[in-house]
């Protein structure tokens, strides 16, 4: 897989954006493109970061149950009640390319993204605030994710539309090992200890999120999330000597709604 695809597909449906309230109610479905660009770690647990142009893609279609974004993923609510949603999940998991690595490049090895699939349950509280989780496995892999968040959309700031979002990670130890582990041969190569992390916390992190509409179909969106990486993750000698436990992610796009 080349290295620009490897970064475009898991950007596609990583990238956290606020455009649930170009919907004109919530029953009604939602069309929009767009493009921008998103900085983040290189790698999970790195201290220097990448920059990528990216698309954006949001739709909705609740009548279906049906939504993928780049906010949520691929989701399909077989549930569909007033409160209670839930059903299947896909998303994907990037990697790292052997330019994302720099000097780590050939003593640690690349990952290349994964696809992850499936299920979720969310629970609106109100049309501001809702809470859920997500569980997903790797397609073609060990790995496994469990995701606890809750988002609250606070009142208009003008034109501004507001988002804040609280998200706790962990991963099963097959996850941790391929993102954090460090294997005898690399270890030698690096001048590290062996490190093999287990199942447990991985990151808690906080999004804000704003839109700023431009004209009936148009708006601009930005992003900016903090990150703290946990446990096992954190005490990686990879993180701790080669990167940082605190990862910050920041994007920016425009958006079409159609």
């Amino acid at each position: 897989m080349s290295v620009a695809r490897s970064r475009l597909l898991p950007a596609l449906l990583c990238l956290s954006l606020p455009f649930r309230a170009l919907a004109d109610s919530a029953d009604a479905p939602t069309l929009a493109v767009g493009a921008g660009v998103q900085r983040m770690p290189s790698w999970a647990g790195a201290r220097m970061h990448r920059s990528d142009p990216i698309p954006f893609v949001d739709i909705e279609l609740p009548q279906y149950g049906f939504s993928l974004s780049t906010e949520d993923g691929l989701q399909y609510d077989l549930i569909r009640d007033t409160h209670l949603h839930g059903g299947l999940y896909g998303d994907f998991q990037w990697g790292r390319d052997h330019d994302d690595l720099g000097k780590l490049g050939g003593k640690t090895p690349t990952l290349a993204p994964r696809a992850t699939g499936g299920g979720y349950l969310e629970w609106d509280f109100n049309k501001q605030l809702d809470a859920g989780m997500r569980l997903s496995h790797d397609i073609n892999g060990a790995g496994a994710y469990l995701e606890l968040y809750a988002e609250w959309d606070p009142p208009k700031l003008g034109l501004v539309e507001q988002s804040l979002q609280l998200r706790w990670q962990a991963m099963n130890g097959g996850a941790m090992q391929r993102f954090f582990g460090i294997t005898p041969v690399s270890a030698q190569a690096l001048g590290v200890p062996v490190w093999q992390p287990d199942t447990g916390s991985q990151l808690a992190a906080l999004e804000y999120d704003l839109f700023l509409p431009t004209s009936q179909h148009t708006g601009l969106a930005a992003s900016l999330e903090y990150g703290c990486l946990l446990g096992d993750a954190a005490a990686s000698p990879l993180v701790r000597q080669y990167g940082s436990r605190n990862q910050v992610t920041e994007s920016l796009a425009f958006v079409y709604h159609f």
